[in-house]
């Protein structure tokens, strides 16, 4: 589509109804990009990358995984955590069982597992929808965990199910400091949010919003629920899935059931809540709000001499009452705030 502006055609894409320029998005995402992978490693802190935006970053692309599928093809899900398990923990025994197997290539494998078990647990949502199906979900968080604790070929006959990850070599470069950990992290959750962004302008990502919107009426018009949704259940537990495997080698350093609780699974949820549904934005500015949020409360809390008792459980009355403001004053979460600051700064001084 083509639109005039100064004299000028600039190509263009819709989105939320509106017209945006490609050619500037793309200039902002390269310019971006550049400053995370050459600037941040350079200024930041190894604290700040192993600490902040490493976490950040992984959390983002596990907040895009869930966005995909509740988001976009409108399916409800509390299981993010458990098909991160399943990434990390079939990533850890692709390296382990296979010699000389790519790290990258573990990971990829590890993100497949993960949608085959997406596929497998996502099959009920042929049949039921909103909290029934999100119950069904929340099952594949209890049994996964079950399955990691239970069966000791999972953990290589860990006795506490507690594994050290192996290093990150890819082609014989070392990822070991956190400077290199974050740029890995970093060109992958990249290329994984353009691929997605990509994914939900294509027809998949149309079928996957029509099916949100009125499943019925998308069947009529030639789209197959069925496909359509196991697709998205396939392509979001893969998301997770590499998030999953990120989070145990490049953050934690071991893989271990307990990391990936319910109590994840419901901050990611938090994170697309509070971000944006149905937002790539949104998924990383909520991933970065519920990162961000627990330092800043923990400072507030040591100026004003709060009460430890106060002060361990602020952030989750924060975190609450944040999750009731913006459902109910702003559904659409930090990403609308965003665009709608733009719009403003573009007309300021002369809103007429």
């Amino acid at each position: 589509m083509f639109y005039r502006e100064a004299g000028q055609f600039r190509t263009t894409y819709e989105a939320d109804g509106q017209l945006l320029p490609i050619r500037q998005d793309r200039i902002a995402l390269i310019a971006t990009l550049a400053v995370a992978v050459l600037a941040v490693p350079l200024l930041a802190s190894p604290y700040l990358l192993s600490a902040i935006l490493i976490p950040f970053l992984i959390f983002a692309l596990a907040a895009l995984g869930l966005n995909i599928l509740t988001g976009y093809a409108g399916q409800l899900s509390l299981g993010t955590a458990a098909f991160m398990a399943v990434g990390a923990f079939a990533s850890w025994n692709f390296v382990a069982r296979i010699p000389g197997i790519p790290m990258l290539l573990a990971f990829v494998l590890g993100g497949l597992c993960a949608a085959l078990v997406g596929i497998a647990f996502g099959l009920p949502s042929l049949r039921i929808r909103g909290f029934y199906l999100a119950a069904a979900t929340l099952a594949t968080q209890f049994f996964v965990i079950w399955c990691l604790t239970k069966i000791s070929w999972l953990t290589g006959g860990s006795a506490s199910g507690v594994i050290t990850a192996q290093r990150i070599e890819i082609m014989g470069y070392a990822f070991d400091t956190p400077q290199r950990k974050y740029v890995l992290v970093l060109l992958v959750v990249a290329l994984m949010a353009l691929l997605a962004k990509n994914l939900v302008r294509s027809n998949v990502g149309r079928s996957w919003m029509a099916v949100r919107d009125m499943d019925m009426a998308a069947e009529v018009i030639g789209i197959r629920p069925m496909r359509t949704k196991l697709l998205a259940f396939a392509v979001s537990s893969f998301y997770c899935g590499v998030a999953g495997a990120l989070y145990a080698f490049a953050y934690l350093g071991t893989v271990e059931p307990e990391a990936y609780s319910l109590d994840l699974s419901f901050r990611i949820l938090f994170m697309i809540i509070i971000g944006g549904v149905g937002s790539i934005l949104g998924s990383f500015l909520g991933a970065a709000f519920i990162v961000l949020l627990p330092v800043f409360l923990n400072i507030a809390a040591h100026g004003l001499a709060l009460p430890t008792s106060v002060a361990s459980n602020l952030e989750l009355m924060v975190f609450g009452a944040l999750i009731i403001f913006f459902l109910i004053v702003e559904p659409h979460g930090l990403a609308r705030l965003w665009q709608i600051g733009k719009e403003k700064l573009r007309l300021w001084p002369f809103p007429h």
